[in-house]
């Protein structure tokens, strides 16, 4: 600055004193004086444009604030001063050594893309920042997630980053999953997401429960960076990496991948499992229920999977020891959540089409009769979403019935044969106890027809209620 006021000021001296020598006999020279005033004059007009622009912009960046008024507009949150003033000055910077229009063609979104591939972790996490609080504003999220899923090179480091471990980078880590829970949420960029190697060993690696005592040593090195740090947030990455998967899921193949990825199942497994007093208390955290019910959703979406991939995640889901075990907790304890046990009844129907399944799920202790327990309460008041439940209690046992003796046979023991029939007279069940009466009276063994003695006289409403 001090450089430019001496050279004004050098340019003023020349054209104040215009001492530039007698050329008046020199014909060569004649028009010297006033080429040099002209000369002197575009540069003292350059350099009083220059410090003109200059009082310019510290008037906008001082006075008018025009940096805080761009972050606000941006919705760039506590920290978009830097984002922004890191952003400006590189601009400027492009603009005074280059060309204006260097400076001009420059975008967030494109600079922020730049900065994660900085060796700087200032700047990855400047840049990380940028595209969260983009991807996640409605107003400028659709644009941005576009251009970040053309870029596969942004779309890797983004997956890269979900490895990261050591605390100091937490926010950067953080960042990076919530961009790629946004980019999954689109159809075609969650095909690219699934297409980069190592994307699902790098979402498991954000899952952790923390009541794995033995688990895999692969897991524990994984963890080892982060596990002392008190404040780390376990529960934001984990609910991040389940709402990843969430939406991954939606592709067929996809669904497959995860199948197939080291322990994933597993892990999203554990995430089903809730404490009963969570279940009883009607004040309990939504965090708490919001990852549970991610990691039912999961599952629900592979169970549902068809052809011969969804016969073998139905197969690995059920042979996994915890499965039935957390669902029946669910429906055991959670009265209060619903939605829950609606989810994880949906989960045990889809079970059931697998022959193998349909007998883990019905040998496990209990679970046939809190399904039935579920089916014949009346609540007072019964809202829309209880009566969901227990039309789909109703459902899962039919299912659990169909061309199973063994589930038939359990469910007479529990001596429900006189409320099944009762329950042909409520719209709401109707349909589903008269399919439960359908399959007891096909699929039970010959030495339980004198318990069916008593479906006889409803028999015409079964055949009618079941087609």
């Amino acid at each position: 600055m001090s450089l430019c006021f001496h050279t004004q000021d050098g340019f003023f001296c020349h054209e104040t004193l215009q001492d530039y020598g007698d050329f008046s006999n020199d014909p060569d020279k004649k028009n010297q004086k006033s080429a040099l005033n002209i000369f002197y004059g575009l540069a003292l007009a350059e350099a009083l444009l220059f410090l003109t622009e200059k009082a310019y912009w510290e008037w906008k960046v001082i006075y008018c604030k025009i940096l805080e008024e761009v972050s606000t507009e941006c919705r760039l949150g506590y920290s978009g001063m830097v984002s922004i003033k890191r952003f400006f000055y590189d601009a400027y910077s492009k603009c005074i050594n280059g060309s204006i229009f260097d400076g001009l063609k420059m975008d967030l979104v494109s600079f922020a893309m730049e900065l994660l591939s900085s060796g700087s972790s200032d700047e990855q996490l400047i840049g990380a920042r940028i595209l969260q609080k983009f991807s996640t504003n409605p107003e400028f999220s659709k644009d941005t997630l576009q251009k970040i899923g053309i870029s596969i090179s942004v779309i890797e480091r983004l997956v890269e980053m979900l490895n990261w471990k050591d605390p100091q980078e937490e926010e950067t880590r953080r960042a990076a999953a919530e961009i790629l829970s946004e980019l999954a949420g689109q159809k075609q960029n969650s095909l690219r997401v699934a297409g980069i190697p190592g994307v699902m060993e790098s979402i498991s690696s954000l899952l952790y429960t923390g009541r794995s005592s033995n688990g895999a040593a692969d897991e524990i090195c994984q963890r080892h960076v982060v596990l002392d740090h008190e404040h780390y947030e376990f529960s934001a990455f984990s609910h991040f990496g389940l709402r990843i998967l969430k939406k991954l899921a939606r592709d067929h193949d996809n669904c497959g991948k995860i199948g197939s990825t080291r322990g994933l199942l597993s892990k999203i497994i554990e995430f089903t499992h809730v404490d009963e007093r969570w279940l009883r208390d009607e004040h309990v955290p939504d965090s708490q229920i919001r990852t549970v019910k991610l990691s039912l959703q999961v599952v629900k979406r592979l169970a549902i999977t068809t052809g011969s991939t969804g016969k073998l995640l139905r197969r690995e889901i059920s042979e996994i020891v915890f499965t039935v075990s957390n669902i029946r907790d669910i429906l055991q304890y959670g009265e209060k959540q619903s939605e829950l046990q609606k989810l994880g009844i949906e989960i045990l129907t889809s079970l059931a089409f697998e022959e193998d399944a349909t007998e883990r799920i019905g040998s496990t202790g209990g679970i046939i009769k809190e399904l039935l327990h579920i089916f014949f309460k009346q609540q007072i008041p019964t809202g829309k979403r209880q009566k969901d439940v227990r039309v789909a209690a109703g459902e899962a046992v039919a299912m659990l019935a169909l061309e199973s003796k063994r589930n038939c046979h359990r469910i007479l023991k529990l001596g429900v044969l006189h409320k099944l029939v009762l329950a042909l007279g409520e719209p709401v069940l109707c349909i589903h106890s008269a399919r439960i009466l359908r399959n007891l009276c096909a699929y039970s063994e010959p030495g339980c027809f004198l318990h069916l003695k008593g479906v006889a006289a409803a028999a015409p409403t079964v055949s009618s209620k079941a087609i």
